[in-house]
Parts: C-alpha cells; sequence; structure tokens
C-alpha cells in the first residue's frame, strides 16, 4: 500500500508538472495569437487604405517604353566636333554675335543614371548686344543638337559701350562667356 500511495503521489506530481507546462505554453502562444492578431488587424487597415492599381497598367507600362525608346534613338550618335563648332559659328553670325571658341576638350564617356554617353564640352566667348546674346541663347537651347547644354554662363555689360546711344536693352553690349556641353551616344563596341 505504502508503495502504491508513493506512485499515486509521483503520478499527481508529474501531471502537474506536466498541466503545468502545458499551461504555460498555451498562455504564451495565446499572448502570441493576441499579438498577432492586432498587427493582423492594422495591417488589413492599411491594406484598405491602398487603393487597387490602375487597369491600364500593362498598356501604360507599354507607352513608356516606347516613350523611353524614342527619346534613346532621339540622341545624336557619335558626330564630328568640327562640325558641332561650326555649326555654333553659323548660329551666331546668324544672330548677329561675334563667338569665339577659346577651348574644347575631346570626347569623353560620362554615366548619368547607369547610362553612358560621349560629351564633347565647348567654352566660348560671345559678344553682341544684349537682345542679339538673348535670342543666340535661345536658338542654342532650341535648335540642333537637341541633346546642347549651357552648363555655365557669365555676361558683362561692356561699359560705355552701347550702339545708337540708348539705354535700351536692344543697344547694350554684352560679353559672355558660355560653357556648352553636348550629349551623344557613345560609339558602339562593335
Amino acid at each position: 500500500m505504502k508503495t502504491r500511495k508513493l506512485l499515486i503521489l509521483i503520478l499527481v506530481v508529474v501531471l502537474l508538472v506536466v498541466y503545468s507546462l502545458v499551461g504555460t505554453n498555451y498562455q504564451k502562444q495565446r499572448r502570441q495569437r493576441e499579438v498577432l492578431m492586432s498587427q493582423i488587424t492594422g495591417v488589413t487597415q492599411t491594406l484598405a487604405q491602398v487603393s487597387p492599381p490602375p487597369a491600364d497598367l500593362e498598356q501604360r507600362l507599354i507607352s513608356a517604353q516606347e516613350e523611353l525608346n524614342a527619346v534613346k534613338s532621339s540622341f545624336p550618335s557619335y558626330t564630328n566636333s568640327t562640325r558641332i563648332i561650326n555649326a555654333i559659328l553659323k548660329l551666331a553670325d546668324k544672330v548677329g554675335v561675334k563667338a569665339i571658341p577659346l577651348t574644347t576638350q575631346p570626347w569623353t564617356i560620362e554615366s548619368v543614371k547607369d547610362q553612358d554617353y560621349s560629351v564633347f564640352r565647348l567654352n566660348l566667348a560671345v559678344t553682341g548686344t544684349f537682345t542679339q546674346l538673348s535670342s543666340f541663347l535661345s536658338n542654342l537651347e532650341t535648335g540642333k543638337p537637341e541633346t546642347l547644354v549651357i552648363e555655365y554662363m557669365s555676361v558683362n555689360r561692356l561699359s560705355g559701350h552701347s550702339e545708337g546711344g540708348g539705354a535700351a536693352s536692344d543697344n547694350i553690349q554684352v560679353n559672355a562667356g558660355l560653357k556648352i556641353a553636348i550629349f551623344a551616344l557613345p560609339p558602339s563596341a562593335d
């Protein structure tokens, strides 16, 4: 009988230990469940606020890709720097300003947003009236090549010089220093 009571006592102790382990594990999982349920509720509310994607998303992607290809193809291929300088000098002559190329840099390869471009840089000294200079700059920016960028410009009024004696902006003589960059597609490695 003693052994029987001892066995029952051991069995009761073992059952209490197992029950306590199972109970604490259950309480821990219940707390985790509550935390996860609150996270699910928050994510569900956030997801409800997100608008559905547009129905024409595929078409818009195709259209954007076509526009990108068109822009890429509009970049001039590697061009002759002498032709570019001559075109700029002819434009200056046409507008009536005096343009003198001061320095040029050879074509270099530069990377812009993971795309390589050939870049030709040219420094010019330009003299003329303010109106002529404005016209020259406008024609440079809107003419060919379309990828011409004026990177820097300084304008100084020539003291005591004005055509016609008036102070109107049409007659103010100015000197300008321009730093121009022309971007082109790099020569192919073929």
